[in-house]
């Protein structure tokens, strides 16, 4: 069986930056194991596939990692909706996915791409004792949604922290991970996002953690309508908006890639 495949950098105006997914189109679902296989070949930190189903523009919707099926992926959602729109397309400015996280919709406008997802906003959490010793500087305050989220006090902290990995892939979190995050000195606020026991340890740019930086920062900076940098090395940045009850989180995507794979 031959599929397409295209490898999409999220969350950036640049190649090279953001955050890297694969993006596979399928007329019918195979096998998850099948399906877990490509996501670990393509080596990536999410694989997207995609089906279309419903009615025009609406499409089922699920995430990869080289480990495990996720529950929520920002940074593919968006390189999916990218393929659609510029590799294969569509015409439709609203595609609507269907995914494990309720319906999604991300709107289209002059290559920027909006999603409306879920707010997930974090409460006040004890941190469990080996991500504390792993950190070589403690956060002011830590919360918890899907994600811990480690508030720290400056942008420096965000950008210096070392983390003893050895200790902190003793703790199995999935499919959460551990977001730190602290005001920007150039946009509204910083993070970067860690996932223990995961092959690659930090995730360049995460959509989804920002379903829980948005409503905590909003309240911090009395503004529904921020600007975020994620700062890994690839960087990336985000445009978010909190609605309450659902979070908008905006940026750009490039193709990297398309191609074709064999799965026999």
């Amino acid at each position: 069986m031959q599929l397409a495949l295209y490898q999409i950098d999220a969350f950036t105006d640049r190649l090279f930056g953001g955050n890297p997914a694969c993006v596979v189109p399928l007329e019918k679902w195979p096998g998850d194991d099948l399906l877990l296989n490509i996501a670990r070949e393509n080596a990536v930190a999410e694989t997207a596939y995609f089906v279309q189903e419903g009615g025009e523009g609406e499409f089922t919707l699920r995430w990869f990692t080289p480990e495990i099926e996720m529950d929520l992926c920002g940074h593919a959602t968006l390189a999916t909706a990218h393929a659609i729109k510029t590799i294969l397309n569509h015409p439709s400015k609203v595609l609507v996915f269907h995914t494990k996280s309720g319906q999604l919709e991300v709107s289209v406008e002059d290559e920027f791409y909006t999603m409306k997802f879920p707010s997930r906003n974090p409460s006040p959490a004890l941190l469990p004792d080996l991500i504390r010793q792993s950190l070589d500087r403690q956060p002011q305050q830590v919360l918890k949604a899907r994600d811990y989220v480690l508030v720290y006090e400056s942008e420096a902290d965000i950008r210096n922290i070392k983390i003893n990995r050895q200790l902190i892939d003793q703790i199995n979190l999935d499919p959460g991970g551990i977001i730190i995050t602290a005001r920007g000195q150039t946009c509204d606020f910083v993070s970067r996002f860690f996932t223990p026991q995961a092959s690659i340890f930090e995730d360049p740019v995460t959509g989804s953690a920002h379903c829980s930086l948005i409503p905590y920062w909003s309240k911090q900076t009395g503004k529904k309508e921020m600007v975020a940098l994620q700062l890994s090395d690839r960087m990336g940045k985000l445009y978010c908006v909190d609605q309450g009850e659902h979070v908008l989180i905006s940026g750009y995507a490039k193709t990297y890639s398309t191609g074709t794979l064999w799965t026999e």
